[in-house]
């Protein structure tokens, strides 16, 4: 049979569209499928901190000198005095008590963060801030300050420049004053001296702790890492911590695993909590937060006191008499008659509760009152911290 004899299957032009229709449809669904599920949902690593991996708080006490007048008053601060005839002595200089009135120095704390796995070298950033009775630390320089961790070693030393971001000015009649003159920043003022030795790579176990504790988070990441890993390796001891052991198949490159691990993401749970300030009149209100059946009114009683004096006097040609004030008194009282009751439904949502409060015309520091009142009756079903 010749070639020409088979038939040749061409497809029309319509069953090509409706076949591409048909897999733009399906990819649609999938993406809004992933969108839907990643909704809602955290990386790990937002969750989380792994321990060992932490930042560590130096302090130092120093000098800041070159001020224009505004630094501490030798005589009334006698840790400046001190400090600063301690630092001249082991320049080579022996000065006296009598020839330091200087106001341009001023005595500082000064504080600064250890970032995790700082190299000798590397640069950080230091606060400085006044001790003593300086009015400002504008235009001052820091002289040499070691920076000591909790165990009272150095790790790194501090000079340069300090970054004031406020200023003060004073006249005969008025001063003023923006922000905090006496408190700066010098940015890579601080190099590091000392290593603080952790050896990542010979963790055999990592453990993730958890910023809020929760019992169900712990185990939904512990469930997302195994699911990752292919194997039993992750498991929440606590509420807090989830230990990690380390696959045969990542050997000693942990980073590769952390870097793995904190890219999964996850739904978090959460308590349901309400949390007031009182003294600002801020309510926050988490999402699980149910309220049973409950009727709530509220009305509001208004007293207005308004004292008016008139003056009373005899009348024309009287023979006796005189002027005297008259007190006149009024007094309004307002019930607020037209405040409605409003019921709240069983397992209403956190929603439809600040629509019935707001139905009621009730402002923040109401709404504080009734939720705590509502917490005694017992139909808050949710934690109350007051801040």
């Amino acid at each position: 049979m010749r070639k020409a004899d088979f038939p040749i299957y061409r497809p029309s032009p319509t069953r090509f569209f409706f076949r591409a229709f048909e897999v733009f449809v399906a990819a649609t669904f999938l993406l809004v499928a992933a969108a839907a599920t990643a909704q809602g949902a955290s990386r790990i690593k937002d969750l989380v901190e792994f321990q060992g991996v932490r930042e560590n708080q130096l302090v130092g006490y120093g000098l800041v000198v070159g001020l224009n007048g505004t630094g501490d008053s030798l005589r009334d601060g006698q840790f400046t005095q001190q400090s600063l005839i301690s630092m001249l002595n082991r320049l080579g200089v022996k000065p006296t008590e009598d020839g330091l009135t200087s106001e341009n120095v001023a005595a500082v704390m000064v504080t600064a963060d250890l970032p995790p796995f700082a190299r000798q070298g590397t640069r950080i950033d230091v606060t400085v801030s006044a001790l003593g009775d300086a009015e400002s630390l504008l235009g001052g320089t820091l002289l040499v300050t070691p920076l000591l961790g909790a165990d009272g070693e150095v790790y790194a030393v501090a000079q340069g420049p300090v970054a004031v971001g406020g200023f003060s000015a004073a006249g005969a009649a008025e001063t003023i004053t923006k922000g905090v003159p006496t408190s700066g920043r010098i940015a890579s003022g601080g190099i590091v001296e000392r290593e603080v030795p952790f050896d990542i790579a010979q963790l055999s176990m990592v453990n993730l702790s958890l910023r809020n504790p929760d019992f169900t988070t712990a185990r939904r990441i512990a469930q997302a890492i195994n699911a990752f890993l292919g194997t039993m390796a992750a498991r929440p001891s606590d509420p807090t911590t989830i230990r990690v052991q380390v696959p045969g198949s990542y050997g000693t490159n942990v980073v590769d695993l952390l870097t793995d691990i904190e890219q999964l993401r996850i739904r978090p749970d959460q308590l349901a909590r309400v949390v007031i300030d009182e003294q600002n009149g801020i309510i926050v209100m988490g999402e699980n937060v149910r309220i049973s059946t409950v009727a709530i009114a509220q009305g509001n009683l208004t007293i207005r006191i308004t004292e008016t004096e008139q003056v009373s006097q005899p009348g024309p040609f009287a023979e006796a008499g005189e002027t005297v004030t008259v007190p006149r008194t009024d007094i309004e009282v307002d019930e607020d008659t037209e405040s409605r009751m409003t019921v709240l439904e069983p397992g209403i949502t956190l929603q439809e509760l600040v629509n019935g409060l707001n139905a009621l015309g009730i402002g923040p520091r109401d709404m504080i009152s009734i939720l705590q009142a509502i917490k005694a009756a017992g139909a808050l079903q949710a934690e109350i911290e007051v801040m």
